[in-house]
């Protein structure tokens, strides 16, 4: 049979996995798996929240709305939206990556703008679906490009991926109105953000005020659901809404009613935060501390946060891939997250910060011992 090629490969992060599986097994020895984007340092605790829902229950055993159930959008609105937006403005999706891959295919733009370092799978899903893209270094780059990008739309992640940096809150939203009111699209891809911060965060309502702007979250890293594979897209416009919904309707018939009762019963429920608070304190306090080591041992790769700081779930250091695999610390080349600047990143990694601080630092340690 004739097939329809893709040609783009499976992520880095899935072979170094499976590299590091069998290193461990032919060894003996013990890996460190920091090439994975999940948090590590503990899972989060659901054995009080599913004792409330009944799994057998015409909810979990019918096909969902497509948009996602009005519960959950309700959950979203609460408590990403301070109850300020309107559920129609909010889809559900089988985790982030199809609501950015959607997001993509519906607004009919010239070009897709990321930056130079990237989330692999951005370039990738609009190499399969044949969109346009290409790279900007900095927010300097935007404003002077600004005249020449009003038919585009800007990619914008807060916290990032690879870099696990945040910006000023203001900076961004000072941005992302700049680009919106000269007609530019802005995807704002953002599922790091909520890992640390709760309800009292009014970015996502501040940005209510904008009109290009299209919000992608999931929650995976926030609540540590990454098996559950469950998202939300928000947008205040309409034809975007309606097309998001035929999409999800034909790719899906409903996304995973289990997972969306789920997720709102830890956004609504007092079990539920519970679970969420304790698994977001202990999550942030490896992290800081994990960060704050890679500071004070001179791995982190400053010359990245000149404009941002880093806050987690990943770090860039200044070790080679094949360095720390070396030392038994799976990673990811920084080359990966690049389309132009490769030779110059393979100096570098991204590491996953979101583990037990006393087993990070040990492997990080006995580098330095043997180095």
């Amino acid at each position: 049979m004739k097939i329809k090629k893709t040609d783009v490969a499976l992520p880095a992060i899935h072979e170094m996995g499976k590299k590091i599986q069998q290193l461990s097994i032919e060894t003996g020895q013990e890996y460190l798996f920091l090439q994975r984007g999940i948090n590590s340092v503990v899972n989060i605790d659901l054995s009080e929240v599913v004792k409330n829902i009944d799994f057998n229950s015409k909810e979990i055993q019918t096909y969902p709305p497509s948009q996602g159930r009005f519960e959950l959008r309700e959950a979203i609105n609460n408590e990403y939206f301070g109850a300020k937006t309107d559920i129609s403005c909010i889809s559900i999706c089988g985790g982030g990556m199809p609501g950015i891959d959607n997001a993509f295919q519906i607004v009919d733009v010239r070009k897709i703008y990321l930056p130079v370092y990237h989330w692999g799978n951005y370039h990738n899903a609009m190499k399969i679906r044949k969109l346009e893209y290409e790279e900007y270094d900095s927010f300097d780059y935007l404003k002077k490009i600004i005249p020449d990008i009003k038919d585009c739309a800007v990619v914008l992640g807060d916290p990032g991926n690879p870099f696990g940096n945040k910006y000023d809150n203001d900076e961004m939203f000072a941005m992302i109105k700049k680009l919106s009111d000269n007609g530019t699209v802005v995807f704002y891809d953002s599922p790091y953000r909520r890992v640390f911060y709760d309800k009292s965060d009014n970015f996502y309502q501040r940005l209510l005020d904008i009109d290009n702007v299209i919000i992608l979250d999931s929650f995976s890293k926030s609540l540590g659901l990454s098996g559950q594979r469950l998202g939300f897209v928000h947008s205040k416009n309409a034809e975007f809404n309606h097309e998001m919904a035929v999409r999800l309707a034909f790719a899906t018939n409903g996304t995973n009613a289990f997972a969306q009762i789920l997720v709102e019963r830890l956004l609504s429920t007092d079990v539920g935060k519970k679970a969420v608070t304790d698994f977001k304190t202990a999550t942030i306090t490896e992290i800081t501390k994990n960060i704050k080591y890679l500071k004070d041992a001179g791995f982190i790769a400053n010359e990245f946060y000149n404009e941002s700081v880093p806050v987690g779930i990943f770090a860039i250091v200044n070790v080679s891939e094949d360095k720390l695999l070396e030392n038994r610390i799976g990673s990811v080349s920084l080359s990966k997250f690049t389309l132009s600047r490769k030779e110059e990143a393979a100096k570098y990694s991204r590491v996953c910060v979101s583990i037990d601080h006393k087993k990070f630092v040990e492997f990080f340690e006995n580098m330095k011992a043997r180095n």
